[in-house]
């Protein structure tokens, strides 16, 4: 096998271990540093050990927050919003540059099919470059005084200014854009971060982080902290750390809210996303649009259709477009396919749950539309038809599935779409199909959710709009100019004329 990890900008992040596999460090103090021990990273494509990275210390941990809150925060904040921009655009071009690392590393360590990865690291590149954009998110106001008898004679500004220190937790199924779409926008901001990728598939993370440190910013204001979730609570209470983003699952994320006590917190968390599809819409797009976001990333994404609400009369047809498109695709091995459209489940665990859940819902009265296969973490795209009454009960409605399976129900009218869609616990995204305009929108009003996506699958991309949810999904807005704002906070400054001779009154 080639090289796991091939510019020499990368040298530093890793040696070669005895057997030959990369042993990678981690990022504290502005130093690259290895651990107290290493932990294995396994491809989910075939179990293979390809990569061993450092797992760090009490004290290392210790360190790096330290170095972050003393010295880091200041340095960052003293880095000027110009230099900052001049920093995400080398960035950028670094990335450009080794973008065949980049792709090979998220194949290798997610089990991406080629395209996505490749889509990954170009949204990533993308996200760089906008800062240029989201900059103006920081600009304040200017509140003159003489419209209230008690601040006569003064005026304020409010301005937006960094927390101090962020915590950034990514999730393992975009391990590297969503951690840079975090990391961005704290420095962004002013902040020094704090980012602790996903155990499962850390690479990519590590290597973005070498990224930033060699396009210039202060060394001191990044810190990579490479431990299992399991011992971060500590990390998570520290005072020292001001707020806290996360994308990740809804439980891990109430989780987080109760232990770091009174802090920011920028949530994503899990999503029930129906797709709602009216007698009037255009049947071939909504299946094809339905298909694309049941499968993509084998449906581990937080913005995959897991519900389809179809009406009356044109269910039946919507259903046999949606099964023949399933027909042709199946999980592949994203090495000898660059083809793939899926690839496997990050891990066993993750399979062992979808194949719980299916049966669950066998069990409770739905109907299977296609057949459950699964080969080790593979497994085949799953449809069930589920009757109104018994979809409450069901843990595939209950739950975040993150896999390929989704619930197809058929609906009398808009209103019963629109009260199922709104009975789940969550509301990141939803779909809707329809080729009335008018239709569409008053739909749209009345569901529960961070982002309704007409005629198109839900897809956040590089957050050009903004996306988050309600309920159970989140609070908070991530997206270019809002995810800064979740980052940032205000400070008023009141100036007193009173007496000077500034305002002379009629």
């Amino acid at each position: 096998m080639a090289k796991l990890v091939q510019h020499p900008v990368f040298e530093p992040v890793y040696r070669p271990g005895n057997d030959g596999v990369p042993e990678f460090r981690a990022f504290v103090a502005g130093k690259w540093v290895f651990g107290e021990r290493f932990a294995e990273v396994q491809s989910p494509i075939d179990g293979r050990v390809i990569a061993r990275v450092s797992v760090l210390s009490r004290d290392q941990v210790e360190e790096a927050i330290s170095a972050a809150h003393s010295s880091g925060r200041k340095a960052i904040r003293n880095y000027p919003g110009e230099k900052r921009i001049e920093s995400f655009l080398r960035a950028a071009e670094l990335m450009k540059e080794t973008f065949e690392d980049f792709v090979r590393v998220l194949v290798l360590d997610a089990g991406k099919p080629k395209s996505n990865a490749a889509g990954e690291v170009k949204a990533t590149i993308e996200r760089l470059e906008k800062t240029t954009f989201e900059s103006r998110a920081i600009l304040g106001d200017y509140i003159p005084g003489d419209w209230s008898e008690e601040t006569l004679e003064s005026e304020g500004i409010v301005k937006r200014e960094p927390y101090g220190l962020v915590l950034a937790i990514g999730p393992f199924n975009y391990p590297l854009f969503i951690p840079a779409a975090k990391v961005i926008p704290a420095l962004l901001g002013g902040n020094a971060v704090l980012l602790k990728p996903a155990s499962a598939d850390p690479l990519g993370a590590i290597l973005f982080i070498r990224i930033l440190e060699v396009s210039g910013f202060p060394p001191e204001s990044l810190g990579l902290l490479t431990i299992p979730g399991g011992l971060m609570d500590s990390v998570v209470a520290d005072r020292r750390i001001r707020a806290i983003t996360f994308t990740g699952s809804t439980e891990v994320g109430e989780h987080i809210v109760k232990t770091g006590g009174i802090k920011a917190y920028h949530l994503e968390l899990g999503g029930k996303d129906p797709a709602i599809v009216l007698d009037d819409a255009d049947l071939e797009l909504a299946a094809e649009k339905i298909v694309k976001g049941m499968v993509s990333f084998s449906g581990q994404r937080c913005d995959a259709i897991r519900l389809i609400l179809a009406q009356e009369g044109i269910y039946g047809e919507l259903k046999a477009r949606i099964l023949e498109r399933l027909r042709g695709i199946e999980p592949k091995n994203p090495l000898e396919d660059e083809n793939a459209v899926m690839g496997p489940l990050i891990d066993m665990k993750s399979a062992d749950y979808i194949e719980e859940v299916w049966k669950d819902a066998v069990e409770k009265g739905a109907k299977p539309l296609t057949e459950f296969r699964r080969k080790g973490n593979y497994v085949w795209p799953l449809l069930l038809e589920v009757g109104k009454d018994v979809l409450p009960e069901l843990r595939a409605f209950q739950e975040d599935v993150f896999g390929p399976l989704t619930l197809m129900v058929e609906v009398k009218d808009e209103d019963e779409a629109i009260e199922i869609a709104n009975s789940s616990r969550f509301g990141l995204d939803a779909a809707i199909f329809s080729s009335c305009e008018r239709r569409a929108r008053r739909v749209a009003r009345r569901l529960e959710a961070g982002s309704v996506f007409i005629n198109e699958y839900p897809r956040h991309g590089i957050g050009y709009y903004p996306f988050g949810g309600v309920k159970d999904s989140g609070v908070g807005r991530e997206g270019i100019g809002y995810s800064v704002i979740q980052l940032t906070t205000t400070k008023s400054i009141v100036h007193n004329f009173r007496g000077t001779g500034v305002w002379e009154y009629m």
